[in-house]
């Protein structure tokens, strides 16, 4: 999967770079993903759990041994020098041993080591959410500063508008000196909202960048809203019953699913394996030497060669009890604490299920009401820039209404975009790749089909 993504972001930078000046959400998905250091550590961290487990099962197949010497002497024993040749004693040896019984230890590390490689890629499919939700809500977030610039921008062309009027009117003698200064204090206004959304339209960019790589100005490809316009009206209309039955079909899922409660699992059943090993330290050993040959040559008796095989039986049986009954004192203690732990990641999960739950569902209802508030305000300013063209509206009517319409705008602007951002934040938690997946699951598609 690392090699694809790599490719791709490569054919993706190309295209940017060469052809295409508009990326959407899945290209920076894509690129976010090829661009973070951190899943580029994990992938290390999951190969060198690997290794470990391979090593570990590398000590349970037979041991190879060898070795050699070499030796003379200038003097003797009487301290008297002689001839070193006439003293060369060189040997080799060469072993195969193998270990037939140590209480099953062998076979505990090997299913620890097992379990810790899954726990590091459960610690990297974490991240990957991760990483793809902070890409999610990056894009949504330059998405939302870009529309409320261009939302800024439309009020300040209102208020450049209004003040054309205000001064025509002012030089006729038809509004006080004070209507004016209102007019132009508006537009000053309006002016200092449309540049502090530039500025914020610039950090979001930077930020997206920062994530996804991409060095060169590009365009971000719309969300089509209309995509997600059914699921919106479902659950801003979701009842108490529906909204439970929804909770568990979920909690199903993330009971299985989530990274970091299968995570708090692993940990548990390593430690239990731990205190499985600390209570098998009064077992024997017993260890098999398969084949062993060693060739020596002395300078006295020429070459010789020995060969044989056996079995020797080891057994250890420490005193120290209470040494041993600390030890599994304290495995126990780590089991405890490792059980508590996976409650612990269980209750906290089910609160951010709920609270992204009832996030969604407020968003949702945010979306709908914050519509249908930009509709009356329009027709409200609409209504009042009418009158004001007719002087029968002052010019603080005009600033009232064209402030309840730019609020208006951009509390609709971020509902849309809010809501987005709460369903990334479930799809993370249910560790749910495809977005299609999760909208049907939401609308309570899946439940039925699998009734049927």
């Amino acid at each position: 999967m690392k090699k694809a993504i790599t490719f791709i972001s490569l054919f993706l930078f190309a295209n940017l770079g060469g052809f295409a000046e508009t990326i959407n959400l899945e290209q920076a998905r894509t690129l976010a993903l090829a661009n973070s250091r951190s899943l580029a550590k994990y992938h290390l961290s999951i190969r060198n759990a690997v290794l470990d487990e391979r090593n570990q099962l590398y000590t349970m197949l037979p041991s190879l041994s060898a070795g050699y010497s070499a030796s003379m002497h200038y003097l003797d024993r009487n301290w008297g020098l002689v001839n070193p040749l006439d003293t060369v004693n060189a040997g080799a040896e060469f072993a195969v041993t193998q270990k037939i019984f140590e209480g099953g230890k062998s076979f505990i590390q090997k299913a620890i080591t097992a379990i810790a490689t899954e726990s590091v890629r459960k610690e990297a499919l974490a991240e990957y959410f991760n990483v793809l939700d902070s890409v999610d809500n990056a894009y949504y977030a330059a998405l939302e500063s870009a529309a409320t610039l261009e939302a800024e921008e439309a009020s300040l062309q209102m208020a450049i508008a209004s003040l054309s009027i205000a001064e025509i009117r002012q030089v006729s003698g038809m509004i006080n000196q004070g209507d004016y200064l209102r007019a132009m204090a508006d537009k000053e206004s309006r002016e200092n909202s449309r540049n502090q959304s530039r500025r914020n339209l610039s950090l979001s960019m930077t930020r997206l960048k920062a994530i996804t790589g991409f060095g060169e100005a590009v365009h971000l490809e719309q969300i089509d809203f209309s995509a997600y316009e059914e699921l919106i009206q479902v659950l801003a209309g979701i009842s108490d019953e529906q909204a439970d039955l929804l909770y568990e079909r979920l909690w199903q899922i993330l009971a299985t699913a989530n990274p970091s409660l299968a995570r708090a699992a692993l940990n548990s059943q390593r430690a239990e394996k731990n205190l499985s090993i600390a209570r098998r330290d009064y077992s024997p050993v017993i260890s098999a030497t398969i084949f062993s040959t060693s060739t020596n040559y002395s300078a006295i008796g020429g070459f010789g060669t020995t060969s044989g095989g056996g079995v020797t039986l080891r057994g250890s049986i420490p005193l120290d009890f209470w040494v041993m009954n600390s030890r599994i004192e304290r495995s126990k203690n780590a089991r405890d604490a490792a059980a508590m732990d996976y409650i612990s990641a269980e209750v906290s999960l089910e609160t951010e299920l709920q609270s992204a739950l009832l996030n969604m569902f407020a968003q949702a209802g945010s979306v709908l009401s914050s519509r249908r508030s930009l509709e009356y305000t329009e027709k409200h300013f609409e209504y009042v820039m009418e009158r004001y063209r007719l002087s029968q509206s002052s010019i603080s009517d005009l600033g009232d209404a064209s402030s309840m319409l730019i609020n208006s705008r951009n509390n609709h602007i971020k509902t849309r975009y809010g809501f987005l951002q709460s369903l990334s934040r479930l799809r993370s938690l249910g560790a749910i790749d495809d977005e299609a997946k999760l909208i049907t699951l939401l609308m309570g598609n899946e439940g039925m089909e699998n009734e049927e």
